[in-house]
C-alpha cells in the first residue's frame, strides 16, 4: 500500500508521542514492502534528507501559531496528496478532523489518530475548546475510519458521539542505554533520580513534582525532561519554583540515545499529567523496567493495569510526596513494581502488534 501519514510536526522525531509513533510505525511499514510518505512542517524538522530510515519526508510550510501550526500544514498536506495516489492517509489529532474528508476526493481512504481528549487542555481558550470539542464529532463523520489509543477515551466517545472506535495502543520497545555521557553532562548517579518526561504545558502538571520534591527529605535528584513552544510563561514559572533546589535539573528537549540513557538508569518514573490518552514516555518508562508512579487520571490507571503507583492528582505534589518518600525509603518495593511494569509493557504495549493492527485496519478499507 502507499500510505501518507500527516498531522504532526514530522520526523526524525523529536517533540512528541505523534512523532515517535510515526518513526516507529513508519519504518515497520515500510519493512513490510508498504510505501509510506511523512508530511513535515519545515520550520520544525531540519534533517536534510528526503527519506529516513525508509520513509520519504515531505516538507511543506505552515502558519507558525499556537491555533493554526498544525490545521494548516495538514490542510496544506492533504491538497499535495490529492495527487499522489496514496491508498491510505493517516492522520493525527482531532483538531485535524476538518481536513480529513480532502483525500476521498481522489479514493483515498482517510484514518484518524484522534488522542486523548485535548479540549481539556489549559492552553486552549474558550473558543478553541469549542473548535476541538467539534472536531471530534467530525472525526466520527468525515474520514473513512478513526481510532484512539485509549479505552477510556474509546468510551468517551461511545458515550458521547454513539461511535465505537477501535484501540490501537503506542509501543514500548525501546533501547536500554548504560549510564554514560548523558549522565554525565548532568551531573547524575545511576539509580539515584526520580525522572520526568513530557510537554511542558501547565496540564501535564510537572508542577506537582516540582512541588513535591520541595518537601522531600533526600538527596536523590529530580530530572525533568522536555520543553514545549507557547508555554515560555509556565515553564518559567517551574522554574523560578525550583529555583534554590539544586536536586531539580532541567534538561530540556534530549532523544535518541541520551533519552534512552535517562530511562535506563531511572530510579523511578513520574508521569503527572491529567489530561490525554494513553501516555508514549509512560509506556516506554514501564518498557525501560522502571517503576511508575502517575497521576490518578483513568487513563494513566488503565495504562498502568496495576504495574505501578499512583498519587492524588486534585491533591497535587502534597499527594506526590507522600508516594515518592515512601518509595525513596524502600527500594525493595521499587525493585519489585519495576519488574511488573517491565513484563506489563512487554505483554501489551508492542510495536510490532501496533503496526500489524494498524496494517489490518488499512487492509479492510482498501
Amino acid at each position: 500500500m502507499r500510505i501518507a501519514m500527516m498531522g504532526m510536526r514530522g520526523i526524525p522525531a523529536s517533540y512528541s508521542g505523534f512523532e515517535t509513533c510515526v518513526e516507529q510505525l513508519g519504518q515497520r511499514l515500510v519493512e513490510r514492502g508498504h510505501q509510506v510518505v511523512v508530511y513535515c512542517r519545515s520550520h520544525h524538522i531540519k534533517y536534510a534528507d528526503t527519506y529516513y530510515k525508509g520513509m520519504r519526508l515531505v516538507k511543506l510550510p505552515t502558519v507558525t501559531n499556537k491555533y493554526l501550526d498544525s490545521i494548516v500544514h495538514s490542510f496544506l498536506s492533504s491538497i499535495h496528496a490529492l495527487t499522489q495516489h496514496y491508498d491510505i492517509a493517516l492522520y493525527f489529532i482531532a483538531g485535524n478532523s476538518p481536513v480529513t474528508w480532502i483525500p476521498r476526493l481522489v479514493g483515498t481512504k482517510p484514518v484518524l489518530n484522534v488522542d486523548g481528549l485535548d479540549w481539556k487542555r489549559e492552553k486552549w481558550p474558550t473558543f478553541a475548546k469549542k473548535y476541538i470539542q467539534f472536531a471530534e464529532f467530525l472525526a466520527t463523520k468525515l474520514p473513512n475510519a478513526y481510532i484512539t489509543d485509549s479505552p477510556v477515551v474509546q468510551r468517551y466517545y461511545r458515550d458521547r458521539f454513539g461511535s465505537d472506535p477501535p484501540v490501537i495502543p503506542y509501543g514500548s520497545e525501546v533501547e536500554i542505554v548504560a549510564p554514560g555521557d548523558t549522565l554525565a553532562r548532568f551531573g547524575l548517579e545511576p539509580r539515584r533520580y526520580v525522572l520526568f518526561v513530557g510537554r511542558l504545558v501547565p496540564e501535564n502538571c510537572a508542577h506537582h513534582l516540582v512541588e513535591a520534591f520541595r518537601g522531600l527529605t533526600t538527596d536523590f535528584q529530580c530530572v525533568i525532561v522536555g520543553d514545549a513552544p507557547y508555554a515560555e510563561r509556565y515553564i518559567a514559572s517551574l522554574k523560578a519554583s525550583a529555583q534554590g533546589d539544586p536536586r531539580v535539573v532541567f534538561t530540556g528537549y534530549v532523544f535518541g540515545k541520551g533519552y534512552c540513557e535517562l530511562g535506563s538508569n531511572a530510579y523511578l518514573f513520574v508521569e503527572t499529567s491529567s489530561v490525554g490518552g494513553t501516555h508514549p514516555a509512560l509506556v516506554e518508562a514501564m518498557a525501560f523496567g522502571n517503576c511508575v508512579v502517575v497521576n490518578d487520571t483513568p487513563q494513566n490507571l488503565e495504562a498502568i493495569s496495576g504495574a505501578g503507583f499512583c498519587y492524588a492528582g486534585e491533591r497535587g505534589g502534597a499527594s506526590l510526596r507522600e508516594v515518592l518518600q515512601h518509595l525513596l525509603s524502600n527500594p525493595d518495593v521499587v525493585l519489585e513494581c519495576r519488574q511488573r511494569a517491565k513484563q506489563h509493557a512487554a505483554e501489551r504495549y508492542s510495536w510490532e502488534a501496533v503496526t500489524t493492527q494498524y496494517e489490518e485496519l488499512f487492509r479492510t478499507l482498501t
